[in-house]
């Protein structure tokens, strides 16, 4: 793709470095421009409402298509909820947002002409919104046609989408960008499917940054730390915690945090749990009392997950595990019994008018984890990736491996992460020759240059996140023994977790291959392309090592 000049470097950095402080005003309305890449057509092209309408929002303000859906996706899975707003109130698939914090809807109206009303409802007048405000923030930028043409040049513009700044917005763009690393596929309201391909990308950053504070005295110290404004929460607490109450945002991860940190928005939650990876972010020390359970606040502690009550694609393997080992330390913490009558759903606490977690939220799978229950395998809902701090993720169904490896899921980590999932890397990356230094599970520098030589070396992005090719990879590597039902051993417990990271699904390493180790050995065999056999020989064990 193309790359910028040396000369327009300069002149946008100062731009980048001002965008870390504080968000950008949109001026102007961006000129017409060149169509920008989209799907192939098919038979059925009549129906593809959707993909037309990015294809005409991405050509009318040269904005990348897939960029202008990956954002879309990030917010709101491609459902625009049939013009109903999000806790934030956002509307529609670009989530455009009308508060006293983030005005994207009004700015959307300005700059297109289409009424509020439509841009609320109407799914092709608000992807042209969003497409019109990315333009906008663009041009702010200093972008010019062949910079927009770069998709790695708009991370800015992206990260001043979220409607925050610092690292938050960082966090965002991240996430929106590891959707274009890794790619998607989504079946929206109607059946259409929308899809982005997999792609290198190097986003420029300038001084964005993810890194953020770890929050303190908690008992889940990989948590994040964002604070909620202090009028969203009362210090100190009335009662004695006796409860967890579940809450589903009805919107993005990232957008829900920036909601707690509007002092006008009266609402606040303890942690909020991020769909694709079960990145935690903490906002309300446990001391406090968040509001978000009204009479229940003064003795419940409240976890909120990314997503939409009527959309049970939010609900992940990943986000079930990751907030269920979350719940049960704060259990053990506290002392709550692990049950459903002091672990319910923000429609079961005293005095509510709320329907969240609703239907879809599997009560028994989730119990089920926080009661230390290990996974049947390939069960459940599958995450095609996002994050980028990692968290952790529930039980390592390792069958008590104590080598540090083995986990219920491999989260996208990058610079400034850390914890267990780090740890790990280092100590991979150290054994296969590529010096992490000290595995202390703190992703600094040396990490970093580590992860990227690596990457480099296997032919994989070498953008210094490590996803789910990496991990693969690195998982993997060693030996190529033919492994079939009935094997047990090491390389049955390597195969076992390197699966885990490729499929997305939890293959507990317990080091005995089985019937569920040999479904998910067959179901990888047919997303890569290879004979399906379920029997583990050199060109599986190839492809894994390569990443795929």
């Amino acid at each position: 793709m193309p790359r910028r000049a040396a000369a327009h470097t300069g002149r946008r950095a100062s731009v980048l470095a001002a965008l870390a402080v504080t968000a950008l005003t949109a001026t102007g309305t961006p000129a017409a421009a060149t169509s920008a890449a989209h799907l192939p057509a098919t038979a059925a092209d009549g129906g593809r409402t959707m993909h037309r309408a990015f294809v005409k929002a991405a050509g009318k303000y040269d904005v990348p298509r897939d960029l202008l859906a990956a954002v879309g996706y990030g917010e709101t899975h491609l459902d625009g909820h049939t013009g109903r707003p999000s806790q934030a109130n956002g509307y529609g698939v670009m989530h455009l947002a009308s508060n006293p914090a983030n005005r994207t809807l009004e700015k959307a109206a300005a700059i297109t002409g289409e009424p509020l009303s439509r841009l609320r409802r109407d799914t092709t007048a608000n992807i042209l919104g969003g497409a019109a405000v990315l333009r906008s923030y663009a041009d702010r930028l200093g972008l010019d046609g062949d910079e927009r043409d770069d998709i790695d040049a708009w991370y800015p513009a992206v990260a001043q989408y979220s409607g925050t700044t610092g690292p938050a917005a960082a966090r965002y763009a991240d996430t929106v960008y590891a959707f274009l690393t890794h790619g998607f596929a989504a079946t929206v309201p109607g059946g259409e499917q929308i899809s982005v391909t997999a792609r290198p990308v190097a986003p420029e950053k300038g001084t964005l940054s993810a890194t953020s504070g770890h929050a303190p005295t908690t008992p889940y110290p990989s948590a994040l730390w964002v604070p909620a404004d202090a009028h969203n929460f009362t210090v100190g607490r009335a009662a004695t915690i006796d409860k967890v109450i579940i809450h589903v945002t009805q919107g993005s991860y990232e957008g829900s945090i920036k909601w707690f940190q509007d002092p006008k928005a009266e609402v606040s939650a303890h942690y909020v749990v991020r769909s694709s990876d079960g990145q935690i972010t903490q906002t309300v020390r446990d001391s406090d009392t968040a509001y978000h359970a009204k009479q229940a606040n003064a003795s419940a502690l409240g976890i909120e997950h990314e997503g939409y009550i009527d959309d049970p694609s939010w609900f992940t393997d990943t986000m079930y595990r990751a907030s269920a080992a979350l719940t049960r330390a704060l259990c053990d913490k506290y002392g709550i019994p692990k049950d459903r009558a002091h672990i319910i759903g923000h429609d079961e606490a005293p005095g509510t008018d709320h329907t969240d977690p609703g239907r879809y939220w599997d009560w028994n799978r989730y119990m089920g984890f926080v009661e230390g229950a290990s996974s049947s395998g390939n069960s459940g809902s599958t995450s095609n990736g996002s994050g980028t701090n990692g968290g952790t993720s529930g039980s390592t169904g390792d069958g008590g491996s104590s080598d540090g490896l083995g986990f219920a899921s491999y989260p996208l980590l990058q610079s400034g992460a850390s914890g267990a999932h780090v740890t790990a890397v280092q100590q991979l990356l150290n054994t296969q020759g590529f010096a992490a230094g000290a595995a202390d599970g703190s992703f600094g520098a040396a990490t970093l240059s580590a992860v990227k030589a690596y990457q480099t070396s296997h032919g994989l992005p070498a953008g210094g996140i490590v996803g789910p090719k990496t991990w693969t990879a690195l998982l993997s590597a060693g030996s190529t023994p033919t492994l079939r039902q009935g094997d047990s051993g090491a390389d049955v417990k390597r195969l076992q977790r390197s699966l885990t990271a490729a499929l997305g699904t939890t293959v507990d390493a317990v080091g005995t291959f089985g019937p569920v180790t040999a479904t998910a050995v067959r179901t990888y065999q047919t997303r890569q392309g290879l004979a399906v056999t379920g029997i583990v020989s050199s060109n599986t064990w190839a492809a894994l090592h390569a990443g795929r």
